[in-house]
Protein backbone atom coordinates (compact mmCIF):
# COMPACT_ATOMS: atom_id res chain seq x y z
CA UNK A 1 0.00 0.00 0.00
CA UNK A 2 1.22 3.88 -0.94
CA UNK A 3 0.07 6.91 1.24
CA UNK A 4 0.35 9.23 -1.43
CA UNK A 5 -0.22 13.35 -0.44
CA UNK A 6 0.12 15.66 -3.23
CA UNK A 7 0.03 19.29 -3.58
CA UNK A 8 -1.90 19.70 -0.31
CA UNK A 9 -2.89 22.87 -0.19
CA UNK A 10 -4.57 24.57 2.73
CA UNK A 11 -5.65 28.43 4.84
CA UNK A 12 -7.45 29.29 7.44
CA UNK A 13 -9.05 32.48 6.94
CA UNK A 14 -6.43 34.53 5.20
CA UNK A 15 -3.39 32.90 6.72
CA UNK A 16 -1.64 29.81 4.12
CA UNK A 17 -0.76 27.00 6.48
CA UNK A 18 0.07 24.48 3.56
CA UNK A 19 2.34 26.04 0.26
CA UNK A 20 1.57 23.00 -2.04
CA UNK A 21 3.21 20.01 -0.20
CA UNK A 22 3.47 16.67 -1.51
CA UNK A 23 5.01 13.33 0.27
CA UNK A 24 4.08 9.72 0.23
CA UNK A 25 5.49 6.19 2.52
CA UNK A 26 4.04 2.89 1.82
CA UNK A 27 3.65 -0.56 3.53
CA UNK A 28 6.62 -1.58 5.86
CA UNK A 29 8.02 2.17 6.12
CA UNK A 30 8.50 4.92 8.13
CA UNK A 31 8.44 8.59 7.23
CA UNK A 32 9.79 11.47 9.22
CA UNK A 33 7.37 14.38 9.33
CA UNK A 34 9.41 17.32 11.28
CA UNK A 35 9.36 20.91 11.44
CA UNK A 36 9.26 23.52 13.99
CA UNK A 37 5.85 24.45 15.80
CA UNK A 38 3.83 26.04 13.56
CA UNK A 39 5.35 24.78 10.52
CA UNK A 40 2.35 22.95 9.70
CA UNK A 41 2.76 19.07 10.60
CA UNK A 42 -0.42 19.01 12.98
CA UNK A 43 -2.31 20.53 9.68
CA UNK A 44 -1.29 17.77 7.61
CA UNK A 45 -2.26 15.12 9.85
CA UNK A 46 -5.40 16.45 10.62
CA UNK A 47 -6.33 16.27 7.02
CA UNK A 48 -4.70 12.84 6.36
CA UNK A 49 -7.49 12.02 9.14
CA UNK A 50 -9.92 13.21 8.00
CA UNK A 51 -10.50 16.22 10.87
CA UNK A 52 -10.52 18.62 8.04
CA UNK A 53 -10.18 19.09 4.56
CA UNK A 54 -7.49 20.62 2.06
CA UNK A 55 -8.31 23.47 -0.19
CA UNK A 56 -6.71 21.92 -3.22
CA UNK A 57 -4.56 18.94 -3.54
CA UNK A 58 -4.97 14.83 -3.18
CA UNK A 59 -4.28 11.91 -0.69
CA UNK A 60 -4.13 8.94 -2.89
CA UNK A 61 -4.27 5.89 -1.52
CA UNK A 62 -2.87 3.18 -4.18
CA UNK A 63 -3.38 5.84 -6.84
CA UNK A 64 -7.00 6.33 -5.58
CA UNK A 65 -8.66 8.81 -3.38
CA UNK A 66 -8.14 8.04 0.21
CA UNK A 67 -11.26 6.15 1.41
CA UNK A 68 -11.18 6.30 5.37
CA UNK A 69 -14.09 4.16 5.88
CA UNK A 70 -11.97 1.41 4.41
CA UNK A 71 -8.59 2.25 5.58
CA UNK A 72 -7.75 1.18 9.29
CA UNK A 73 -5.40 4.79 10.49
CA UNK A 74 -4.03 4.37 14.28
CA UNK A 75 -3.48 8.21 15.39
CA UNK A 76 -1.12 8.71 18.58
CA UNK A 77 -2.18 12.07 19.35
CA UNK A 78 0.65 14.48 20.83
CA UNK A 79 -2.77 15.61 23.48
CA UNK A 80 -3.55 12.27 24.41
CA UNK A 81 -7.20 11.24 24.10
CA UNK A 82 -7.84 8.89 26.70
CA UNK A 83 -10.64 9.06 29.17
CA UNK A 84 -9.05 9.45 32.99
CA UNK A 85 -11.56 8.50 34.99
CA UNK A 86 -13.33 5.24 32.96
CA UNK A 87 -11.77 1.92 32.99
CA UNK A 88 -8.91 1.22 30.58
CA UNK A 89 -10.58 -2.02 29.34
CA UNK A 90 -14.05 -0.70 28.96
CA UNK A 91 -12.74 1.95 27.39
CA UNK A 92 -10.44 0.54 24.95
CA UNK A 93 -13.11 -1.75 23.76
CA UNK A 94 -15.53 1.20 23.33
CA UNK A 95 -12.36 2.41 20.97
CA UNK A 96 -12.34 -0.53 19.26
CA UNK A 97 -15.94 -0.62 18.25
CA UNK A 98 -16.23 3.11 17.09
CA UNK A 99 -13.62 1.42 14.76
CA UNK A 100 -15.39 -1.37 13.44
CA UNK A 101 -15.20 -4.39 15.43
CA UNK A 102 -17.77 -5.98 17.03
CA UNK A 103 -17.92 -6.08 20.63
CA UNK A 104 -16.55 -9.52 20.50
CA UNK A 105 -13.47 -8.55 18.33
CA UNK A 106 -12.75 -5.36 20.48
CA UNK A 107 -12.62 -7.36 23.63
CA UNK A 108 -10.05 -10.05 21.99
CA UNK A 109 -8.30 -7.21 20.63
CA UNK A 110 -7.60 -5.53 23.93
CA UNK A 111 -6.34 -8.34 25.86
CA UNK A 112 -3.86 -8.98 23.28
CA UNK A 113 -2.60 -5.56 23.22
CA UNK A 114 -2.77 -5.15 27.33
CA UNK A 115 -0.61 -8.16 27.35
CA UNK A 116 1.43 -7.32 24.95
CA UNK A 117 2.66 -3.62 26.76
CA UNK A 118 2.29 -5.53 29.96
CA UNK A 119 -0.71 -3.92 31.30
CA UNK A 120 -2.71 -6.79 31.53
CA UNK A 121 -2.90 -6.38 35.17
CA UNK A 122 -4.21 -2.54 35.14
CA UNK A 123 -7.07 -3.57 32.99
CA UNK A 124 -9.98 -2.63 35.26
CA UNK A 125 -8.12 0.16 36.92
CA UNK A 126 -9.17 3.86 35.86
CA UNK A 127 -6.50 5.65 33.75
CA UNK A 128 -5.74 8.36 35.62
CA UNK A 129 -4.27 6.00 38.87
CA UNK A 130 -1.46 5.05 36.18
CA UNK A 131 1.56 6.22 35.82
CA UNK A 132 2.83 8.85 32.67
CA UNK A 133 4.43 6.11 31.20
CA UNK A 134 2.18 3.24 31.63
CA UNK A 135 -0.64 5.76 30.27
CA UNK A 136 1.60 6.14 27.36
CA UNK A 137 1.59 2.23 26.48
CA UNK A 138 -2.55 2.27 27.03
CA UNK A 139 -2.32 5.03 24.47
CA UNK A 140 -0.12 3.24 22.19
CA UNK A 141 -2.30 0.25 22.59
CA UNK A 142 -5.33 2.17 21.23
CA UNK A 143 -3.71 3.19 18.56
CA UNK A 144 -2.98 -0.53 17.70
CA UNK A 145 -5.99 -1.97 18.68
CA UNK A 146 -7.38 -2.24 14.95
CA UNK A 147 -4.15 -3.49 13.25
CA UNK A 148 -4.01 -0.13 11.16
CA UNK A 149 -2.87 0.02 7.57
CA UNK A 150 -1.79 3.54 8.39
CA UNK A 151 0.23 4.50 11.80
CA UNK A 152 0.33 8.39 12.63
CA UNK A 153 2.93 8.97 15.32
CA UNK A 154 3.24 12.56 16.97
CA UNK A 155 5.63 12.50 19.80
CA UNK A 156 5.42 9.13 21.58
CA UNK A 157 8.02 9.23 23.57
CA UNK A 158 7.57 12.38 24.71
CA UNK A 159 8.48 11.81 28.90
CA UNK A 160 8.93 8.14 28.59
CA UNK A 161 11.86 6.68 30.99
CA UNK A 162 13.91 4.07 29.47
CA UNK A 163 12.28 1.04 30.05
CA UNK A 164 9.12 2.40 28.73
CA UNK A 165 10.75 4.07 25.38
CA UNK A 166 12.87 0.38 24.44
CA UNK A 167 9.03 -1.23 24.85
CA UNK A 168 7.70 1.19 22.90
CA UNK A 169 10.24 0.63 20.34
CA UNK A 170 9.80 -2.72 19.90
CA UNK A 171 6.38 -2.11 19.60
CA UNK A 172 6.40 0.54 16.82
CA UNK A 173 9.13 -1.66 14.88
CA UNK A 174 6.96 -4.51 15.01
CA UNK A 175 4.11 -2.59 13.24
CA UNK A 176 6.40 -1.51 10.72
CA UNK A 177 7.42 -5.00 10.19
CA UNK A 178 4.25 -6.37 9.98
CA UNK A 179 3.22 -3.92 6.99
CA UNK A 180 1.95 -1.02 8.33
CA UNK A 181 2.59 2.78 6.58
CA UNK A 182 4.26 4.92 9.39
CA UNK A 183 4.18 8.60 9.64
CA UNK A 184 6.53 9.68 12.48
CA UNK A 185 6.40 13.12 13.80
CA UNK A 186 8.65 14.15 16.50
CA UNK A 187 11.49 16.75 17.62
CA UNK A 188 13.45 13.95 18.61
CA UNK A 189 15.75 13.31 15.89
CA UNK A 190 17.44 9.80 17.45
CA UNK A 191 14.48 8.43 17.08
CA UNK A 192 13.84 9.36 13.89
CA UNK A 193 16.52 7.94 12.90
CA UNK A 194 16.04 4.65 14.34
CA UNK A 195 12.69 4.26 12.54
CA UNK A 196 12.23 6.22 9.44
CA UNK A 197 14.08 5.48 5.88
CA UNK A 198 12.49 8.54 5.03
CA UNK A 199 12.37 12.33 6.50
CA UNK A 200 10.52 15.32 5.06
CA UNK A 201 11.42 18.61 6.57
CA UNK A 202 8.39 21.23 6.67
CA UNK A 203 8.98 25.46 7.32
CA UNK A 204 6.66 27.90 7.26
CA UNK A 205 3.97 25.58 5.34
CA UNK A 206 6.73 24.42 2.64
CA UNK A 207 8.63 21.07 2.36
CA UNK A 208 12.52 22.25 2.32
CA UNK A 209 14.04 19.18 2.28
CA UNK A 210 12.67 15.37 1.85
CA UNK A 211 14.12 12.30 0.77
CA UNK A 212 16.20 9.07 2.20
CA UNK A 213 18.37 9.45 5.58
CA UNK A 214 20.97 8.15 3.83
CA UNK A 215 21.32 9.63 0.68
CA UNK A 216 20.53 13.09 2.30
CA UNK A 217 23.91 12.58 4.72
CA UNK A 218 25.92 11.20 1.73
CA UNK A 219 25.38 14.32 -0.15
CA UNK A 220 27.26 16.54 2.32
CA UNK A 221 31.11 17.17 1.88
CA UNK A 222 32.81 14.47 3.24
CA UNK A 223 36.36 15.42 3.77
CA UNK A 224 36.02 15.36 7.21
CA UNK A 225 37.45 12.63 9.05
CA UNK A 226 37.12 11.02 12.96
CA UNK A 227 40.29 9.33 14.24
CA UNK A 228 39.36 7.91 17.28
CA UNK A 229 42.10 6.83 19.36
CA UNK A 230 44.24 6.95 22.82
CA UNK A 231 46.91 8.53 21.33
CA UNK A 232 45.84 11.86 20.56
CA UNK A 233 48.65 13.66 20.61
CA UNK A 234 50.87 11.69 18.11
CA UNK A 235 48.41 11.08 15.65
CA UNK A 236 47.70 15.24 15.45
CA UNK A 237 51.26 15.30 15.36
CA UNK A 238 51.48 12.75 12.78
CA UNK A 239 49.35 14.18 10.57
CA UNK A 240 50.79 17.72 10.85
CA UNK A 241 53.74 16.79 9.95
CA UNK A 242 53.15 14.76 7.26
CA UNK A 243 49.67 15.07 5.82
CA UNK A 244 50.00 18.57 6.07
CA UNK A 245 49.58 19.97 2.23
CA UNK A 246 46.56 17.96 1.82
CA UNK A 247 44.37 19.42 5.41
CA UNK A 248 42.39 22.05 6.29
CA UNK A 249 42.53 21.32 9.82
CA UNK A 250 43.28 18.95 12.52
CA UNK A 251 41.98 19.08 16.37
CA UNK A 252 42.32 16.34 18.64
CA UNK A 253 39.37 16.17 21.18
CA UNK A 254 40.42 14.24 24.47
CA UNK A 255 36.55 14.01 25.59
CA UNK A 256 35.82 12.13 22.62
CA UNK A 257 39.02 10.51 22.07
CA UNK A 258 39.58 11.77 18.29
CA UNK A 259 41.16 13.45 16.51
CA UNK A 260 38.89 15.80 13.54
CA UNK A 261 40.63 16.48 10.30
CA UNK A 262 39.26 18.47 7.75
CA UNK A 263 40.92 17.25 4.53
CA UNK A 264 41.13 19.52 1.27
CA UNK A 265 39.79 16.83 -0.65
CA UNK A 266 37.15 14.12 -0.29
CA UNK A 267 39.90 11.84 -3.09
CA UNK A 268 42.60 12.41 0.49
CA UNK A 269 41.15 10.44 2.59
CA UNK A 270 42.29 6.65 1.55
CA UNK A 271 46.32 8.02 2.07
CA UNK A 272 45.44 9.55 5.33
CA UNK A 273 43.94 6.13 6.50
CA UNK A 274 47.57 4.27 4.32
CA UNK A 275 49.67 6.96 6.34
CA UNK A 276 47.69 5.79 9.74
CA UNK A 277 47.90 1.76 8.66
CA UNK A 278 51.73 2.30 8.31
CA UNK A 279 52.41 4.44 11.46
CA UNK A 280 51.70 1.67 13.95
CA UNK A 281 50.04 4.00 16.40
CA UNK A 282 46.86 2.43 17.99
CA UNK A 283 43.88 3.67 16.04
CA UNK A 284 40.13 2.20 17.27
CA UNK A 285 38.43 3.88 14.34
CA UNK A 286 38.44 5.87 11.18
CA UNK A 287 35.00 7.48 10.72
CA UNK A 288 33.85 10.30 7.79
CA UNK A 289 32.03 12.60 9.51
CA UNK A 290 28.33 13.09 8.71
CA UNK A 291 25.75 15.83 9.69
CA UNK A 292 23.85 14.76 12.51
CA UNK A 293 19.76 14.65 11.43
CA UNK A 294 19.82 17.19 14.34
CA UNK A 295 22.48 18.87 12.29
CA UNK A 296 20.29 19.08 9.37
CA UNK A 297 16.98 20.36 10.57
CA UNK A 298 18.03 22.94 12.48
CA UNK A 299 19.80 24.17 9.07
CA UNK A 300 16.52 23.64 7.05
CA UNK A 301 14.19 24.79 9.59
CA UNK A 302 15.69 27.57 11.03
CA UNK A 303 13.78 30.78 10.10
CA UNK A 304 10.47 29.59 10.52
CA UNK A 305 7.50 29.89 12.41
Amino acid sequence: MKVSVENITKSFGEKQVLKGISFETESGKSLGLLGRNGAGKTTTIRILMGVFYQNSGDILVDGKKIDRDHLQIGYLPEERGLYPKQKISEQLVYFGMLRGQTKQQARAAVVKWLDRMGMSEYKDKKLETLSKGNQQKIQLAATLLCDPQLVILDEPFSGLDPVNAMLLKEVILESIDGGAAVIFSSHQMNYIEEFCNDICILNGGSIVLSGDIRDIKRSYPRNTINIYTEALTETAALVNTRYHDRTESVHPDEKEHCVTVKLQNESDKDGLLRLLIDSKLNIDGFQIKEPTLNDIFVEYAEGGI
